[in-house]
C-alpha cells in the first residue's frame, strides 16, 4: 500500500510527463507551420547591361554634332559630325563610324575635274552591289539602295560640292546605313555641308 508520500511523488512525475508531451506537441505544431525560408529562397545573379544596339532607324532629333578636323597642315578642312562618331582613317579621305558599326561617313576632299552630275553619273554605274537601286540623282547627290552579303539591306548618300561655278567637284561627302535610317543619314549629310569649311583659298561651298 502507497504512503501518501509515494502518492504524492507519482503525481508529481506524471505531471511532468504530460508537461514534457504538451510542450513537445507544440514544439512540433510550430515547427510544421513555420515557413521553410531556406527552400522559398530564389537565388538570382545580376543581369548585365544590354548593350547599346542599332535596331531602331537613326532619327534626326537623336543627333548631336561635333567639330571633325582632316586634310593637311597647309589645307585643313573642318566638319560637323555626330558626336561619337570615331574616325577610323584620317587625311584627305577620312572615315567618321558609330560604335555599333551601322552607320557612318566619310569625305574625299582630293577633288576631281569632272562636275558633281558627271560624278553621280560616274558612281551610279561603278557601284557592283547586289540589288543595286538608284532612289535619287539630282542636284549632285546620288541616293541608293543595295544589299549586303553580310548586313543585309543597306543605304548610301553620297554628295559632291561644286567648284569653278560647276565645272568640277571640290569634295565627296558619303554616309551609309540601312534604308529605315534615311531621315537620319540626310540629316547627317546636311549638316556636313552646312557646316563644311575648305582652306580659304579654295572655299568653294555653294553659295
Amino acid at each position: 500500500m502507497l504512503t501518501p508520500r509515494h502518492q504524492a511523488l507519482l503525481a508529481t512525475l506524471a505531471g511532468m510527463t504530460v508537461g514534457v508531451a504538451v510542450f513537445g506537441t507544440v514544439l512540433a505544431i510550430n515547427n510544421a507551420s513555420s515557413p521553410d525560408t531556406s527552400a522559398d529562397t530564389v537565388r538570382t545573379s545580376p543581369t548585365p547591361t544590354p548593350k547599346p544596339s542599332a535596331t531602331d532607324g537613326l532619327q534626326p532629333g537623336s543627333l548631336q554634332f561635333t567639330t571633325a578636323s582632316f586634310g593637311s597642315d597647309k589645307a585643313p578642312i573642318t566638319s560637323e559630325v555626330p558626336t561619337g562618331w570615331k574616325s577610323t582613317q584620317g587625311g584627305l579621305r577620312p572615315r567618321y563610324a558609330d560604335p555599333t558599326g551601322v552607320w557612318q561617313i566619310r569625305f574625299d576632299a582630293r577633288g576631281s575635274k569632272q562636275s558633281p552630275d558627271k560624278q553621280v553619273d560616274a558612281r551610279a554605274r561603278s557601284i557592283d552591289e547586289q540589288d543595286l537601286k538608284v532612289i535619287s540623282r539630282d542636284g549632285g547627290t546620288l541616293i541608293y539602295t543595295y544589299v549586303d552579303k553580310t548586313r543585309g539591306p543597306r543605304m548610301g548618300l553620297s554628295r559632291w560640292l561644286p567648284a569653278d561655278d560647276g565645272k568640277r567637284s571640290a569634295i565627296e561627302i558619303t554616309v551609309g546605313g540601312r534604308p529605315q535610317d534615311e531621315a537620319g543619314l540626310r540629316a547627317v549629310l546636311d549638316h556636313a555641308t552646312d557646316t563644311l569649311q575648305l582652306p580659304t583659298n579654295n572655299d568653294n561651298r555653294p553659295s
